[in-house]
């Protein structure tokens, strides 16, 4: 009886174990070397990003990688100011999604939450009424909302005056192949200023655009933030 088992599992092994394993090692392979999605659970890129969306992460925009590890078999292209990327934190290896701020060789600081690279303080713009109006904000918090033109990129931030956050720094000078990033919600988010400089091996990919979005549940979806653009320039 035992033998007789034992060759009808060798039977369904050969049949479809290996061509499901198979199968298997190659879906995971894509997700982890070319493509995946990341779902958002906390609001430190809001009003980019919103608790609930699911972004897609291009893993090839920069470079390939080995499947399952970080070591790179080429390379490409490396993150850009402003670009939102997927990365592990250096402090407890954590995957997070921030927007690259600062660049290898950069000079940083920030004062009362004003941004200066190399020396020079960024522009900040207020947001149209009407633009903000269509932002999904919790007014009870009373956000702060306006544009940021990094070098290269504009793009939106949010800023709650009622929270204590680190919003002023000493310049810090980021090394060679390290980065600075930071959330978009200024004042909640757990970022550079926190954990420090992100290697440049660390970075999983680039999140490029919103795919689904549910407030809630998938029984609230946001039609409107389905398949959105994440970059803005």
């Amino acid at each position: 009886m035992r033998k007789e088992w034992k060759r009808k599992a060798v039977i369904l092994w050969r049949g479809w174990g290996f061509s499901i394993l198979i199968a298997l090692l190659i879906a995971t392979s894509f997700k982890s070397a070319i493509a995946d999605w990341n779902d958002i659970p906390s609001g430190s890129m809001e009003p980019t990003i919103l608790i609930g969306d699911r972004v897609f992460v291009n893993k090839l925009a920069y470079d390939l990688k080995i499947p399952y590890t970080t070591v790179h078999l080429a390379t490409w292209s490396d993150p850009k100011r402003g670009d939102i990327v997927v990365f592990y934190s250096p402090h407890d290896g954590t995957r997070l999604i921030k927007r690259v701020v600062g660049l290898p060789g950069d000079t940083l600081a920030m004062f009362k939450n004003r941004l200066f690279i190399n020396g020079t303080c960024v522009t900040y713009e207020p947001l149209p009424e009407e633009i903000i109006g269509q932002l999904e904000l919790d007014q009870h918090s009373n956000p702060l909302v306006c544009n940021e033109n990094l070098p290269g990129k504009r793009h939106t931030v949010m800023f709650l005056p009622s929270r204590p956050s680190p919003d002023t720094f000493a310049p810090v000078a980021i090394p060679e192949g390290r980065y600075f990033m930071m959330g978009d919600n200024r004042d909640n988010s757990g970022d550079s200023r926190f954990f420090g400089f992100v290697d440049r091996k660390n970075i999983v990919g680039r999140a490029t655009k919103v795919v689904i979005s549910r407030d809630g549940s998938f029984l609230h979806p946001r039609w409107n933030r389905f398949f959105k653009n994440l970059d803005v320039s």
